[in-house]
């Protein structure tokens, strides 16, 4: 099984996608990166299934 996975996002305020990588055995995860069109900061929701497959939503800070 991978340790890591690349997985594509969106930008919630320049709605452009951008790469963020998943640690698949962190499980849960929340944090917050830059966005890397608009440097925005985007907050990141991770959930990774008992199958490896990671889940990743974005949100804006102003939500």
């Amino acid at each position: 099984m991978e340790i890591e996975q690349t997985v594509m996002v969106q930008c919630p305020y320049c709605a452009q996608s951008f790469e963020v990588l998943v640690d698949l055995s962190a499980g849960h995860q929340e944090y917050i990166e830059d966005c890397e069109v608009c440097c925005r900061p985007v907050s990141l929701v991770i959930d990774v299934a008992e199958d490896g497959t990671a889940t990743v939503q974005t949100q804006g800070e102003d939500v």
